[in-house]
């Protein structure tokens, strides 16, 4: 398969007049073609210096690259040496300027997107063509690097269609269904539930709240205390910091909630707003909109992320681990592209977030422990039937996993109920081994210097609820006589006139 090919012209700006030099600027850069510019690269790999000219008080460079040594990055080597030559003679280096720095990269279909610096894409005979809108800051911070890292995961997304790869690893017997509602209508006309203010967001009565409360007790009595999980609290609102170390900042863009702050408390600076709103009793958004700060973040969006922060930079000893902990203090949101739908699908949800540390080893054997406790959970306590699949998320494709994924050693694990009222499976719980991902993006270290690996397993109440009504109904006598115990006598407080 043909590889990247770079090509680059630039300059670089001098201090003074370097002509009396110029043999030696001849000398060097014959050698940087031979040393320098294919360091790290295999036998006939990496760039070389093309064309050079110097013209009093710049030196112009055309390069051409493969994938070992690119083009930019040849470029920055090239300075150095330059540099060092030059400053024997009082000559300095000023700057570097980039005239036209192209791409060629193979791919079996165009790519039509607007892609940050690149002026111009083009695709021809298999290659898509670049032409980046680059200088001297932007090489320095790798972003002709970022830039094709993009391209690849744009091309790898649309062969991979954004989709999961899922192959089933088991499932309970099937079960006789009764109930063949949508459990959300009868939720709703009994008045155990009923829409929030917001989008995507529910009031939850007595009953309801009371059988979530009993998905609670068990998880604790079968999951928490048996594997010997210790609770702590996570931040709900998550600063840009938070996402870009856990990776969530490549594209949680369409769906999270963004935090904007006052750009002042002063009531004088707010006054119009508050004034309108006394006259009109209108809410002004335009005239907020005004007077609100740039998104510092967002809300929870994915729960264990900012717990990270806890241990950032911190080097731990070998002995403390594994370690075991969860959170369950807040609700988690998302703006639900694809539509929101009852209690299945929604923008505020509640849920418990498992997440495990330690090696590799212990971080896949406790993943193990735990589909056998939600095996039992399932089958002998809510009495559901599900299924369970080993799913490869595209964004694990983008990211290099994919190898770790095929062999089972990190990726998700999606748990589904069958929902009888649509007679289609409803994904309620996952389990996911993340290797190292987080220590890494956070920087956790292990004493011993073996990696750190972590797992985590969101437990959300409303995909349970919809699992469980969809499937027991909301008479309690149909449902399981563990389960029923637990839940004991629901509350009846409101009657509706």
């Amino acid at each position: 398969m043909d590889e990247p090919k770079f090509h680059l012209i630039g300059h670089f700006k001098l201090s003074a007049d370097a002509t009396k030099v110029k043999e030696d600027v001849a000398k060097l850069i014959f050698k940087s073609n031979e040393d320098i510019l294919r360091k790290g690269a295999p036998s006939g790999k990496g760039a070389k210096v093309i064309n050079w000219d110097l013209d009093k008080n710049a030196i112009m460079v055309e390069i051409v690259s493969d994938r070992y040594v690119r083009a930019h990055d040849a470029l920055i080597r090239l300075r150095k040496v330059l540099a060092a030559l030059l400053g024997k003679n009082h000559i300095g280096i000023r700057g570097i300027g980039i005239e036209d720095f192209t791409i060629q990269m193979p791919s079996e279909e165009p790519l039509k997107k607007n892609i940050p610096f690149v002026k111009e894409m083009r695709y021809e005979d298999g290659k898509i063509l670049l032409a980046l809108d680059v200088d001297e800051q932007q090489i320095e911070n790798k972003v002709p690097d970022r830039i094709i890292s993009l391209i690849s995961e744009k091309v790898e997304s649309s062969k991979y269609g954004k989709k999961e790869h899922w192959e089933l690893l088991g499932q309970s017997k099937k079960k006789i269904h009764k109930f063949k509602e949508d459990p959300t209508k009868e939720l709703t006309k009994r008045r155990w539930i009923k829409h929030g203010a917001g989008r995507g967001q529910w009031v939850f009565g007595p009953q309801v709240t009371r059988v979530f409360r009993a998905f609670g007790e068990v998880i604790e009595e079968e999951i928490i205390r048996p594997l010997g999980y210790n609770e702590m609290m996570f931040p709900k609102m998550v600063p840009w910091d938070v996402w870009k170390r856990s990776g969530h900042a490549k594209g949680i863009y369409p769906e999270m909630y963004y935090v904007c702050p006052p750009k002042t408390r002063d009531p004088e600076y707010w006054e119009e707003v508050t004034d309108y709103y006394k006259v009109t009793q209108e809410v002004p958004l335009d005239l907020i909109k005004e007077r609100i700060d740039y998104p510092i973040g967002g809300m929870c969006y994915a729960q264990c992320p900012p717990f990270w922060v806890f241990l950032q930079g911190e080097t731990l000893p070998d002995d403390i681990f594994p370690i075991f902990l969860y959170d369950r203090s807040g609700t988690s949101h998302r703006y639900e592209s694809g539509g929101i739908h009852g209690i299945e699908r929604v923008d505020e949800f509640n849920r418990t977030d498992l997440i495990w540390i330690g090696t590799q080893d212990q971080v896949i054997e406790h993943s193990k422990k735990l589909q056998e406790r939600y095996q039992h959970l399932f089958d002998d306590i809510l009495d559901i039937q599900w299924r369970n699949a080993w799913v490869t998320p595209w964004f694990m494709a983008q990211e290099g996993l994919t190898g770790l994924a095929e062999t089972r050693e990190v990726g998700t694990i999606d748990y589904e109920a069958y929902m009888p009222y649509k007679k289609d499976w409803l994904e309620f719980q996952n389990l996911s081994v993340n290797g190292s991902k987080y220590p890494e993006g956070f920087n956790v270290k292990l004493q011993s210097g073996e990696k750190l690996w972590s797992g985590c397993s969101g437990i959300g109440m409303e995909r349970w609820g919809a699992a469980f009504f969809a499937q027991k109904g909301l008479d309690v006598d149909n449902w399981p006589n563990k389960f029923r115990k637990k839940v004991g006598e629901l509350p009846e407080v409101f009657r509706f006139l």
